[in-house]
């Protein structure tokens, strides 16, 4: 998916004994948004905004051993075991072949190196030269900064596509604050600007600025433009909705204390494990300190300072938690970590609460399990079918607004409150409204100046294409009861061709899907680590069908 920014100049760094001007250069084909203020906060945001830079550079995918050594030594060697080998391990005939056959590959190397050694010298002098000189060609550094009327928000995601990050700034983070308008943006954020934040210190004065400049220039200046167009791949920008979607989801909430990150962090630091499993257990008693146990050792961390307040004894399982290192530098500026796990195996937010900012780290179920190939939580969201005039309600009221809950949308748009959950979960799986989970509000962020291609992201997975189909051909029924809390238990059958399958599962007042399951064998054998089957999905969408036409008959 390409996306095109045009920016004007590059970021740029001003420094003296005295103080720091940090600007940053926003993308000009969007609608203008801008931000200028003094820092007051300098310390926590540095290692606030550095521990963003961590998670933009984050890749633990597996990488294939180097051999390179290896390979040497054995082409050094390869004439002895080709000779020792044809001459029958005759040491005088060996000797003699040996020279014989380096002859024979020196030749043969020569003739490589005359075809293929100016190409090969060419390409490692280029890679050479972007890491040394432009290592934004290695990265994709540019964060999505987003300005609202009470923060200012960062949002990036990893090169492994496994963890999301989130850094929003209140007001109170500035002395002083010039001007500002409300927007979102990609900025033009470069390797140097990362090296320059490290230079901040309490001492001096800090100025952030989302220079409002770059959008008055004249088109006779075009060559002060930075042209930049970046080749995204589909699953970076379904990842981002995934997020969005999973953040909307309900989850299992405790606190933790700032040192019992650092516990966790400091063991994973000195063991390394060889074999599985490699999971953090998290045993939550009510009334009791939170227990955090590390596998496959077994070691106990026990969180005297962290006491679970829920009302149900929980044990849930994550992995990928080498990640957590990211919060390693939030330690020291962080009053407390708030942990919000979906279930096992299912994605993790710890949210940093550093006073007047927050920090959000999203991880996936797994590394490997990234947020945009196996984490279909969009369909886990509400999927009211809501019509287009509704929606068009609901986001009017949003931009006048630029936040809120459901139910305050609903009562700005004049519409139920199920019917704007409905639209504004449609809009998060848009790109278009992100979900802050440290808030429990909406917010509009438009996360690309065109509308994103929603079905081709969407269906990457199969599930709700065959769910879809399914509603066409084939015979769905279900029974629909309603619980406390206004929430609704639906069973329900899907009749195929061969075998009829059984789907049941609970949706909460908010139209989201708490707890599911179906005797099929996609279900069987991830659960809901890889979102709903075809048959929870088929039989959901033909009871918001029915709700819908009972609506319409009133």
């Amino acid at each position: 998916m390409l996306f095109n920014y045009r920016f004007a100049g590059s970021s740029t760094v001003s420094s003296s004994a005295y103080a720091t001007g940090l600007s940053f250069a926003p993308d000009l084909l969007r609608d203008s948004a801008w931000f200028v203020g003094k820092l007051n906060k300098k310390i926590a945001f540095r290692e606030a905004i550095s521990a963003l830079h961590d998670v933009v550079v984050s890749d633990l995918r597996f990488k294939p051993k180097d051999k390179t050594a290896y390979k040497e030594w054995v082409a050094q060697h390869e004439a002895l075991f080709l000779a020792e080998y044809m001459a029958g391990y005759d040491a005088a005939a060996a000797d003699k072949r040996v020279e014989e056959v380096k002859q024979e590959l020196q030749l043969l190397r020569t003739e490589k190196e005359k075809l293929m050694g100016p190409y090969n010298r060419a390409k490692s002098r280029y890679f050479n030269y972007l890491y040394q000189k432009d290592r934004d060609a290695w990265f994709v550094l540019d964060p999505v900064i987003t300005i609202h009327p009470d923060e200012l928000f960062f949002e990036c995601f990893s090169q492994d596509e496994s963890t999301y990050g989130k850094l929003g700034c209140n007001y109170n983070v500035f002395t002083q604050l010039d001007d500002y308008k409300c927007g979102t943006t990609n900025v033009d954020y470069s390797a140097a600007l990362y090296e320059e934040f490290q230079k901040i210190r309490e001492y001096k004065d800090t100025e952030l600025k989302i220079d409002p400049s770059g959008f008055a220039v004249q088109t006779t200046n075009e060559d002060v433009y930075k042209e930049v167009k970046i080749d995204l791949p589909d699953s970076w920008v379904r990842g981002f909705l995934q997020v969005s979607s999973a953040m909307t989801l309900p989850g299992i909430q405790f606190d933790l204390h700032p040192m019992d990150i650092h516990s966790i962090c400091s063991l994973l630091r000195r063991f390394k494990e060889k074999k599985g499993p490699r999971a953090l257990r998290y045993i939550l008693v009510p009334g009791q300190p939170v227990k955090v146990q590390l596998e496959p050792w077994g070691m106990e961390v026990i969180c005297a300072r962290s006491i679970y307040t829920g009302s149900q004894a929980q044990e849930i399982r994550t992995w990928g938690r080498r990640r957590l290192h990211i919060l390693e530098r939030l330690i020291p500026v962080a009053k407390k970590f708030t942990v919000q796990l979906l279930g096992n195996g299912l994605p993790a937010f710890y949210i940093a609460d550093l006073g007047d900012m927050n920090f959000t780290l999203g991880l996936s179920g797994w590394t490997a399990n990234d947020w945009s190939h196996a984490g279909n939580f969009d369909l886990l969201a509400p999927r009211m079918q809501v019509d287009d005039t509704i929606k068009q309600k609901v986001i009017t009221a949003l931009k006048q607004t630029w936040l809120g809950t459901a139910e305050e949308i609903a009562t700005a748009a004049s519409v139920k409150s199920g019917e704007a959950a409905g639209a504004l979960s449609a809009y998060t799986q848009a790109g278009r409204v992100i979900y802050d989970i440290n808030k429990h509000v909406y917010r509009l962020r438009e996360l690309s100046r065109e509308p994103l291609p929603f079905d081709k992201l969407r269906f990457s997975n199969p599930q709700e294409e065959l769910a879809e189909e399914m509603l066409k051909t084939q015979e769905v029924k279900f029974t629909a009861t309603a619980l406390e809390g206004n929430q609704t238990e639906l069973k329900g059958t899907v009749k195929g061709k061969r075998k009829t399958f059984s789907a049941s599962m609970q949706i909460d007042g908010d139209e989201r899907l708490k707890s599911a399951q179906c005797d099929c064998s996609f279900y069987g054998e991830n659960k809901l680590r890889k979102g709903p089957c075809e048959h929870m999905l088929a039989v959901r969408q033909a009871w918001s069908k029915s709700r819908i036409q009972e609506t319409v008959k009133i």
